[in-house]
């Protein structure tokens, strides 16, 4: 006898990124030497004065729960955060600090989707987004581009995906796959769409913000349009740019209504995010900001490495992204070269013959691209980068 489980598993699949993650370990553990580039996890240590704020609230006894969304100590440094940084003024009762930007996310799509309402996407895009859309009912509607695009949306594209039951619009920027990143100009003219359908809520994933080189500096959309300030939720947290991936705190500034209903959610699936990562991540936002700049000059320097390498390979073609810390070159030639169908295969192959662990296009909405993350030594990147070339010649 097999028990059944849900009809929206069947909607919904495991995320990728995990799953090649899950595989990397399987392999260390039975002794192979693989390298794998496909986490999107800083290899930083979170700096001294975090971890010592969190040390300090265990011993000051602050273990207990907290409101479920947020202290009010980490929320106003959310506030000063989105002022500060992002010329955006919340006041608490617009703010829902959850466990991490992820779960962020998925409060958004449960609190603002019903059966049957789309969520547009630009491709490519973070492996999760349609999953959580289809988990609360929604229809997700992906706009594909590629790397002639500069991976992003145009305004055209976006208007002809919109319908009379279009409620999100994913924005994520810079970006997870691709390193790309909106410029003002980019996001005012998406603005000019957005302003005529006042029923769309905006979900910028902003959780590269500081991970971000380009000579146009960082734009969110709510900054750049502030006509659509009550379509937008502002998204964050502090997992990337303060190295704290494991400490789980994300959140979100937004309409009270859209906030509201997500704080309900959350009230029903973990209530507050845990006490001493609070208190963690107020000092990370109110803290010494310099740490992050060792690691962003980290970062340019190896996508500036990795961009360069990557074009070197027969097949591959590679664009420089302007944030995040992946590359994702296009291989449908290296795939043809080798008689491969899909990326899959490809990444495949080099991990079999390179010990190389990368995630597969697919999965991001993107066939015929691979992920490369460089969220790891430059050590690593040389020898992995060293690997590929070898297991395709």
């Amino acid at each position: 006898m097999s028990l059944s489980v849900s009809e929206r598993m069947g909607r919904v699949m495991p995320s990728a990124t995990s799953a090649v993650l899950g595989l990397a370990a399987e392999l260390r553990e039975a002794g192979r030497d693989v390298i794998s580039l496909g986490a999107g996890e800083p290899d930083f240590d979170t700096p001294d004065h975090i971890k010592e704020a969190a040390i300090q609230a265990i011993r000051n006894g602050e273990t207990k729960y907290t409101a479920i969304d947020g202290t009010s100590h980490l929320k106003a440094a959310i506030q000063r955060k989105f002022e500060r940084d992002n010329q955006l003024i919340y006041s608490p009762d617009q703010i829902l600090v959850s466990v991490g930007a992820k779960h962020t996310l998925f409060n958004a799509c449960m609190g603002i989707l019903s059966q049957g309402d789309e969520a547009i996407i630009p491709a490519p895009y973070w492996v999760s987004y349609p999953d959580m859309v289809r988990v609360a009912e929604g229809v997700p509607v992906v706009i594909n581009t590629g790397i002639e695009d500069g991976f992003k949306v145009t305004p055209a594209k976006l208007e002809a995906a919109i319908t009379e039951k279009t409620r999100l619009l994913f924005l994520n920027s810079p970006s997870n796959p691709t390193g790309s990143c909106y410029t003002r100009d980019e996001l005012v003219a998406l603005g000019a769409v957005l302003l005529k359908h006042p029923n769309i809520v905006v979900l910028a994933d902003d959780i590269y913000e500081h991970i971000h080189w380009a000579d146009d500096p960082f734009c969110s959309i709510a900054t750049a349009c502030p006509d659509l300030y009550d379509q937008v939720v502002t998204i964050n947290g502090v997992s990337k740019c303060y190295a704290m991936t494991g400490w789980r705190v994300g959140y979100a500034g937004g309409p009270r209504e859209v906030i509201k209903a997500m704080k309900t959610i959350q009230s029903q699936i973990t209530s507050n995010p845990c006490s001493i990562s609070q208190v963690a991540a107020a000092a990370a936002l109110d803290g010494d900001q310099s740490c992050m700049a060792e690691m962003l000059k980290a970062y340019k320097s190896r996508s500036d490495y990795v961009v360069a390498a990557l074009n070197e390979i027969p097949g591959f073609e590679c664009r420089e992204g302007e944030g995040a810390f992946y590359a994702f070159p296009k291989v449908t030639a290296a795939m043809a070269a080798k008689g491969l169908e899909t990326d899959a295969d490809l990444v495949k192959l080099i991990l079999e013959s390179g010990d190389v662990v990368m995630v597969p296009g697919t999965p991001f909405g993107a066939p015929g691209y691979v992920r490369v993350s460089f969220a790891c030594s430059i050590e690593s990147l040389r020898d992995a980068i060293g690997r590929i070339k070898k297991a395709l010649s």
